[in-house]
This record gives structure tokens, sequence and C-alpha cells, in this order.
């Protein structure tokens, strides 16, 4: 379900929970705590804080505001395209600051979803998904965001990204959890140093990980790579059922009206955001980064 940077499109597994017992499917990380001053949150992993959170200068998911990526490929067989904006804004989820990140999904040339995306780095340098709100279209027309989960809001609980210092043989973790709404996903680090090629550029030292849903086994899984100083270059499925494969085909970084524009969308996206979620209402606004 989990979309940022892209990430799985699956669903909610209808009729599902989240319960104890799955906790021993995975190594549970658990999610900062919120704390009263919005810059500064509780214990992540291993005694790290977020006294940074903005700061997104992971060796292997850099987020640095203004960054725009464009990956190209096919879901189901049908042509698709997924452009992702580091935006300017911040927003505090859960007592942490986080960047937002603006991301759309095209089915064949149509907008099909338009996501924000909450992000931010520990000080041990793991970056850590904080929530998201995508909202979904049909034949151009919205439809609906139920898919929205915020850390903090019955009982979801932010997740992990990218680890600081990801190895082969590190547990599976988990990378966002909303009972709420029947999500759970999980990833794990499956290979390094990996020589990749994609769309005629190669690039060395590439992480790979395995995403998956406990919740959903059908929906198989999802490698994804990972270049250093870029961040994500490729996604294929294994597997399960809308499988996705995507290749980055351009990253760039946007002038200044390029910049205001994605502000001015990400905003656009949050206004509605309050008039249509429930959880998305008990967060602060966006505001611009100082």
């Amino acid at each position: 379900m989990t979309r940022s940077v892209p990430r799985r499109r699956t669903r909610p597994a209808a009729g599902l929970a989240v319960t104890g017992s799955l906790c021993l499917l995975v190594a549970v990380v658990p999610a900062p705590a919120a704390v009263a001053a919005p810059a500064v949150a509780g214990t992540a992993v291993a005694g790290s804080g977020f006294h940074h959170p903005l700061r997104i200068d992971n060796r292997f998911l850099p987020f640095r505001p203004g960054t725009k990526y464009v990956f190209d490929g096919r879901v189901d067989g049908a042509p698709h395209r997924v452009v992702l904006v580091v935006t300017d804004l911040a927003k505090v989820v859960d007592g942490v600051r986080t960047t937002v990140l603006w991301d759309r999904d095209f089915d064949d040339g149509q907008l099909v979803e338009a996501e924000l995306a909450f992000e931010a780095q520990n000080d041990a340098g793991t970056v850590w998904n904080y929530g998201e709100y995508p909202e979904e279209y049909e034949n151009g027309h919205f439809v609906g965001a139920p898919a929205t989960w915020i850390p903090g809001v019955d009982r979801a609980r932010a997740g992990i990204n990218m680890l600081a210092h990801p190895r082969v043989g590190t547990p599976r973790y988990v990378q966002g959890s909303a009972p709420a709404i029947d999500f759970l996903d999980t990833a794990k680090v499956v290979a390094t140093g990996q020589h990749v090629c994609v769309r005629g550029r190669c690039y060395d030292h590439v992480v790979v990980t395995d995403e998956t849903s406990p919740l959903d086994p059908d929906s198989g899984h999802q490698l994804k790579s990972y270049a250093p100083g870029v961040g994500v270059i490729r996604i294929s499925a294994v597997g399960g059922s809308q499988q996705e494969f995507l290749d980055l085909v351009s990253v760039g970084h946007l002038g200044p009206a390029g910049v205001a524009a994605a502000r001015a969308a990400a905003l656009a996206l949050e206004r509605r955001a309050y008039r249509v979620s429930k959880p998305y209402r008990r967060t602060p606004p966006m505001h611009v980064r100082g």
C-alpha cells in the first residue's frame, strides 16, 4: 500500500487485522514516541532521536528539496509513470518534523493517484516513513483517499524506509502499520554491492530490498534497487497481482518556479485532505521549511 519513493501498490487487506501473532513474522522496530517539541522525537533505533529530521542525506535514499524523480514502466502490462517531487514543505507528524513528498501515478497517461508522503531521518541516519495521504482517481476524477494512514492516529505507527547501514542478514523490518485500515508493510535487505544498469546508465554498490505485506500474501513481493547518492533506480515484482515494473528515467532539480508549483500542488492536496480524511484532520498544517 505504501507508495512514496515509489513503493508497493497494495491496498489494505479486507477482513484482516494486525494482531499480536503477526509480530512473530517480522522484527518489529518500535516507532519513535511523540513529544511536545516538534523538532525532537523520542527513542527510535538504538537510542537515536530526531534532532535534525529534515536533513535526509541517507546514502541510499537522499531526499533533497526540489529534487524530481520520474519512473517509467508497466503495471499489469499497461504503461505506467510515477513522478515524485521532494517539496520545500515540512509537516509535524506524531511529534516529528517530516519532509513532504508529492507523488503522482499515471496509467497510460491518466492520473490514478496523487499522494502526500512524509519522511524523516533519525540521528543514526535511518529514514522513516511517517504516513501517507494517497488520493485515488477514476477516469480522471477524485474518488477518495481510504488508504490514508497517519502515525499517532488510530494506533498507526511509523516504520523504516531505509536503514542507515543496510546489510544482508538484517531482520525483516516494519515499514509502517495501521490496524484501522489493515495495513502492514515490511522489508528486508536481500543484496548489497550490486552492479545494475537501468536505461543505459549503470550503477555500482546497489542495495536491493524485498518488500511484502504479511497481511496480504497474495500481493506478492516487490524488489527495489537503490543506488548510492540517487535512491530508487528500479522496481520489479515477484508474484502477486497488480505487478509493477518501473525504471528511473530521470532525476533532476527544479528551479524556483518548479519548486513553487510543487508547493502549491501539495498545499492544494492538503486542503482537500482536511475535508475528506478524519485521520488527516488530526495533524497540523504543512509549512515552508525554514
